[in-house]
């Protein structure tokens, strides 16, 4: 590492010193006031709040940086008053904050022709439209001179970013701003600069978990013809790189999210091409090095990798997992690209896939795909069966009502997404494959839009059906009427039962039969109730293995449950085992969990396990990890997550944050700082059983 990367490591990351640039913060509803006075349509809002934020930001340059921009203006303003708001989500539904979100734009397509190579695009479009009479070629003549609105005042800002630079002493930075992003980037440092450029004026519209995507393939390009003309070094691209990650981390605290560290900033290394050839190059290497050197939250690295990658390249990553990052999160090619081929998508778009903020799979520049639409409880599902427990004669009849029951929900939950609303987003929409040309906005959809439904609490509930099976019908050592009383009393009165089903019943996890079987069938049940649907804008439904924060939520006010789960305790994170599943260890794990066909449930969510830090200890030990990870998507695993975890210091930096201000966790798809966690995913994360090997 060299002294210029660690004195930026100790200024923006350590001493936060940028803060003292930061503006008060604002009443984010003050804006949305005037623009209902004027009675703007919401298009116009978007520009007009656009325009107001950057008019707001105060340039800051560093005299020894090379990649700039900070932010300074700490207030998104809402383009809609509470009361708008509210008579919107009456009259539609709402995903999240109703805005782009979760989607990763094609960055190359404006890096590589300049913005006033998108507005010759633009005007071009005008010009169809210019003369024509009827509303919809107004509208759309509306909605590109908005984009044309929207790409001056970026240039603009970036003038007044050159200017920064230049009164700051820093002609390089200064430079860099003449060229871009006004023309296409020439170099790896322009080409960075440009990529930091975009990602800040999405996040000043408001969009939010923009998606970094293969940046390693769009990337590259720029990085070799430098080093092949001797523009640079290896090592000066390196030291480029490493300010480049920083950067994403310098404003991280302003994002929207679940939790501080749920940003989106995922970016995708490797992969194979359509031809089977192996996409990992020498920029996936150098990404891989730099977030091992600086032990960053962002950008959160998520490997491609396939049935040839080489055991070298998972000891990369497993070397990654020891330092505590909870990255890089592996995902298998030859488990994902078929499942997405199978929903429909294009070969060519499909071998192109990128994870969303989290894990879920999407296209980069074509989809519109809402990946998190929602969430099926497995878990509530049993429940829900529960009263039918003492008409059923056989466990099969009761598995007939669970699977009738994941089909009636599925259905009631496809009918709930009607009339969706997205707030217009013009620069999204110019770094959108066909944006343009239509004049149609992101928001209102492109070549995909489908719907992701996770799927949580899927070991509680195959943990309870399988003890259900066992003790109920198998051995008939419970009766029904008592397991029934036993659950309706949350085990008061019942702590034998309680321990016996919670630490002797069969677990999904632990390679046995009757669980693992289960679960291939709920699985499957909830893809096969999910087929057959297309949404309002035309899309599918897509099954997941994800929880998303849905295993906290979803587990709250559930139940007991037949696994010896009382009411209210948490369900497991993603696709794992329970919380008190005595596992017999890590192999048993990665067969039970490698056993369903993943590929029809692979909207994304994976298997996430804890080691504990000690099994890192020598090569031999990484090598073993390494093993385990390519053993579990060799036998068809399609996502794999890993934390490297010590409880004592887990419970010490509660106790203690000060002292452990740089301890990373893994959460759900996202890796955070423990001590900014809410305590309820600080004691989730404790809970989790810690495996050795």
């Amino acid at each position: 590492m060299t002294e210029n990367i660690r004195n930026q490591l100790d200024y923006f990351i350590r001493n936060k010193a940028h803060h003292a640039f930061r503006q008060e913060k604002e009443d984010p509803f003050r804006l949305a006031e005037t623009f209902e006075k004027a009675g703007y349509s919401d298009l116009e809002r978007v520009v007009r709040r656009f325009c107001y934020v950057l008019e707001k930001e105060q340039p800051v340059v560093y005299p020894w940086e090379r990649i700039a921009m900070i932010r300074t203006a700490v207030t998104l303003p809402e383009i809609h008053t509470p009361k708008e708001k509210e008579a919107l989500s009456e009259a539609h539904y709402i995903h999240e904050q109703g805005k782009v979100c979760n989607i990763n734009p094609c960055y190359a397509e404006v890096i590589g022709t300049g913005l006033l190579g998108k507005q010759e695009e633009i005007r071009a479009q005008m010009e169809k439209r210019k003369s024509a009479d009827d509303p919809k070629a107004r509208e759309e003549y509306t909605y590109l001179e908005a984009m044309l609105r929207m790409t001056d005042e970026m240039l603009a800002f970036a003038g007044r970013y050159g200017d920064a630079a230049e009164k700051a002493g820093n002609l390089r930075v200064a430079e860099t701003f003449r060229r871009i992003p006004a023309q296409a980037a020439q170099t790896f440092e322009e080409a960075l600069q440009f990529f930091r450029f975009l990602h800040y004026c999405l996040w000043c519209t408001f969009n939010y978990h923009n998606t970094v995507g293969r940046f390693d393939q769009y990337m590259y390009p720029y990085l070799k013809r430098d080093l092949e003309n001797g523009t640079l070094t290896k090592e000066e691209a390196f030291e480029l790189l490493e300010e480049f990650f920083i950067s994403f981390n310098r404003d991280s605290d302003l994002y929207t999210g679940m939790q501080q560290g749920d940003n989106g900033q995922s970016m995708v290394l490797g992969g194979c091409a359509q031809d089977g050839s192996d996409c990992y190059n020498l920029l996936s290497d150098l990404c891989m090095d730099a977030s091992l050197e600086l032990k960053l939250i962002d950008p959160k690295i998520n490997l491609r990798v396939h049935k040839n990658t080489p055991l070298a390249l998972y000891e990369k990553g497993t070397r990654m997992t020891k330092q505590g990052l909870g990255f890089p999160q592996y995902s298998n090619d030859d488990v994902v690209i078929p499942a997405l081929l199978r929903w429909g998508y294009e070969p060519e778009d499909a071998y192109q896939y990128v994870v969303a903020a989290c894990w879920e799979f999407i296209i980069p520049g074509k989809g519109m795909d809402i990946p998190n639409i929602d969430g099926l409880s497995f878990a509530d599902v049993v429940v829900k069966c529960l009263p039918k427990l003492t008409e059923c004669m056989e466990f099969e009849d009761f598995m007939k009502v669970v699977h009738e029951k994941i089909r009636t929900q599925c259905a009631q939950m496809v009918t709930k997404y009607k009339n969706l609303y997205l707030e217009p987003s013009p620069v999204m929409s110019l770094m959108m494959d066909g944006c343009i040309s239509r004049a149609k906005d992101i928001s209102l959809g492109n070549k995909y839009n489908n719907f992701g439904i996770h799927g949580s609490g899927l070991s509680t509930a195959v943990d309870s059906l399988a003890a259900v099976k066992r003790f109920v019908y198998d051995e008939q050592s419970v009766e029904k009427q008592e397991l029934l009383d036993a659950l309706a009393q949350d085990y008061k009165g019942h702590e034998l039962l309680l321990n016996r089903l919670r630490y002797e019943g069969p677990k999904m996890g632990n390679d046995e039969e009757d669980p693992d079987q289960i679960a291939s069938r709920l699985l499957a049940w909830f893809a096969g109730a999910l087929e057959g649907y297309t949404n309002e804008r035309g899309g599918i439904y897509r099954a997941g293995t994800g929880s998303a924060m849905y295993y906290i939520w979803q587990s709250e006010d559930l139940p007991a449950t037949p696994d010896g789960r009382r009411a209210g305790e948490a369900f497991a994170c993603n696709y794992s085992p329970s919380l008190f599943c005595r596992l017999k260890g890590p192999v048993s794990l990665v067969k039970s969990f490698s056993k369903p066909d993943l590929k029809l449930t692979a909207n994304g969510g994976p298997l996430t396990i804890e080691l504990h830090d000690t099994v890192f200890k020598n090569e031999e030990s990484i090598r073993k990890v390494a093993m385990l990870v390519k053993s579990f998507l060799d036998m068809g695993g399609h996502q794999m997550q890993i934390n490297a975890v010590n409880k004592d210091t887990l419970l010490d930096a509660k106790k203690h944050p000060k002292d452990h201000q740089n301890l990373i966790v893994r959460v759900w798809g996202w890796s955070g700082y423990f001590v900014e966690l809410d305590e309820v995913y600080q004691d989730h994360i404790i809970e989790r059983m810690e495996l050795t090997l």
